[in-house]
């Protein structure tokens, strides 16, 4: 019976030793699994650091290559600031990946700070780092060696060069090249032709030359009376019809004779009765010619040609020299000429001025829009900014990146005494709402440490309620004299992935010291991390084509992580 017992008590110990064995190992393979699944290190390079200086901080995250490793984003270093995330780096070991992200953080003020524990989540499950501490210290300078100056003034920077001198020139180019042909054209005095010449001689003068032309000229050796006769009853008939009588080019040969007749008769003219008859028996003898119905002979027409010179000589001498009644006339009538043909070549000037002006407007509103052509001659605010010179920077802590048609300006913000310990905020700015359009960038970033040795959970709501911040925003537009606000609301991504929140809709803006308000529009981006709040608020006019164009182009713009962080990574 005792051997039976003694038998039963080491059959025991040998299953107690065991089942002890077998629990010890389940539990070590039960961590080991644990540990094995997802591992989380931190190393950083330097615990102490002067004012400025960054610390490399660094997380490290092994986990399995189907596991969904989530990063820290944002501020959550404070009261260290971060001043860049470099990319994520992997490397594959075994079946598994190492995951690794450096952190640059900074200090601007001296002392010792902790930076918190980080939350890194993986596959849904938080992990959490140990906090650490960090010195900084300030600069020792050493006076006795190192020189003091003078703070350096502000350097203007000159702005970008633009082609306008080529635009100036080529518009004094088309205008000196207009004004010479209207010079060259109207207005300068040609040197006279021959014919011009000749028709400013006097009637007498004239008549003389035409003759002598005559007797150059081969008719009489060609045989060609009919065109001699012809040229000689023109010469005639011209100077009569200058000096005598103003119809004796459109008479026929009687009623000139009987004219010629009646003036002697009434003693208007002193022609002798002898001139009369060589005339008319030389211009009955030409309508013969004319009609074919007689030929002279060469030497005939010589002496007809002969006895039109003397009748001319006749008529000269038989008329009156003019008065200076009819001088002074005929003076004034040349003035009134010269007059009119001046009057004429302004009315030509002014005609293709106006005729250019117009064609060159047409031309280049149908190409860019009459509305666009009006606005560059007249001059429009919006269109101005719109193809100005836009500066690209970056505004607040951390950067905001933005290009705008103007450099945003520091705006002191009114902060309430009992919020100055908890937040921080800055403003930049371009116009107020009262300018209609404008720019504004503000970065409110809280103050408020976490707690030490509290376990963040993953049940925490964000720092800011971006609709709440929305609607604070628009209760601001009403506070400065906005009303009839409509508001619309819509998720926004910037090119580089960053979300946030789109409050836009139109609203009214009264204009101090009048009783008119103006429609005008707006657009309030809003992002949010863990401590950090950033808006942009941007108005401009409701019907403003150049300033739609530049919304467009300042919210393409924007960056919340910019490229030069994965630059500096590569």
């Amino acid at each position: 019976m005792q051997n039976n017992i003694l038998i039963r008590n080491k059959e025991t110990k040998v299953y107690r030793q065991r089942f002890l064995i077998f629990g010890v190992f389940s539990i070590f393979f039960f961590l080991g699994s644990l540990f094995s699944s997802a591992q989380v290190t931190t190393e950083i390079d330097t615990t102490k650091i002067r004012i400025g200086e960054q610390i490399n901080y660094k997380i490290k995250v092994e986990a399995d290559t189907l596991s969904l490793v989530v990063f820290p984003e944002g501020q959550t270093f404070m009261p260290l600031e971060a001043v860049e995330a470099l990319k994520i780096d992997t490397t594959k070991r075994d079946s598994r990946y190492l995951l690794s992200r450096i952190y640059k953080l900074t200090q601007f003020d001296s002392g010792v700070y902790t930076i918190p524990r980080q939350k890194i989540i993986i596959d849904e499950k938080p992990f959490f780092t140990d906090s650490l501490n960090v010195a900084v210290n300030t600069v020792v300078i050493d006076t006795t060696k190192q020189k003091l100056y003078d703070i350096k003034p502000i350097i203007e920077v000159e702005k970008s060069k633009s082609n306008w001198w080529k635009w100036l020139l080529i518009a004094l180019f088309a205008i000196a090249l207009v004004a010479f042909l209207l010079y060259w054209f109207i207005w300068r005095k040609k040197p006279l032709t021959k014919e011009e010449e000749i028709a400013l001689l006097p009637p007498y003068d004239r008549a003389k030359l035409a003759l002598e032309k005559l007797d150059e000229s081969q008719y009489l050796v060609r045989s060609e009376v009919k065109e001699y006769y012809s040229e000689l009853t023109f010469i005639i008939r011209k100077y009569l019809d200058e000096k005598v009588y103003d119809r004796a080019l459109e008479s026929t040969t009687a009623e000139l004779i009987a004219r010629l007749n009646l003036l002697k008769d009434g003693n208007q003219i002193p022609l002798s009765k002898e001139t009369i008859l060589h005339i008319e028996s030389i211009l009955q003898r030409a309508d013969l010619v004319k009609f074919a119905k007689s030929a002279p002979d060469v030497e005939l027409a010589k002496m007809d040609k002969t006895t039109i010179d003397k009748a001319i000589d006749n008529v000269r001498v038989s008329l009156p020299e003019p008065s200076e009644e009819e001088k002074l006339l005929d003076q004034k009538y040349k003035e009134e000429q010269e007059r009119k043909k001046k009057r004429k070549k302004v009315w030509i000037t002014v005609a293709i001025s106006i005729f250019l002006i117009v064609a060159t407007f047409v031309g280049f509103g149908v190409k860019y829009g009459f509305g666009y052509v009006k606005d560059t001659i007249i001059g429009h605010e919006s269109k101005e900014l719109l193809e100005g010179d836009w500066v690209e920077s970056a505004y607040g802590f951390p950067p905001v990146w933005i290009e705008t048609p103007k450099v945003l300006k520091r705006v002191d913000t009114k902060i309430p005494d009992e919020a100055k310990e908890k937040l921080s905020m800055t403003t930049f700015a371009y116009g107020t709402l009262l300018d209609v359009f404008s720019v504004v960038i503000n970065t409110t970033t809280l103050k408020v440490p976490k707690q030490q040795g509290a376990e963040p959970q993953e049940s925490d709501k964000p720092t800011f309620d971006l609709y709440k911040v929305s609607e604070e925003s628009i209760k601001g537009f009403e506070a400065k004299g906005a009303s009839n606000i409509s508001v619309k609301r819509e998720k926004f991504t910037t090119p580089n992935g960053a979300e946030g929140l789109k409050t836009f809709g139109t609203l009214s803006l009264k204009m101090p010291n009048t009783e008119y308000g103006v429609d005008a529009k707006y657009e309030l981006l809003c992002f949010a991390n863990e401590n950090v709040l950033q808006q942009i608020i941007i108005t401009f006019p409701k019907n403003d084509d150049y300033a739609k164009d530049m919304v467009q182009r300042i919210t393409d713009s924007i960056e919340l992580k910019p490229d030069e962080v994965e630059e500096d990574q590569n």
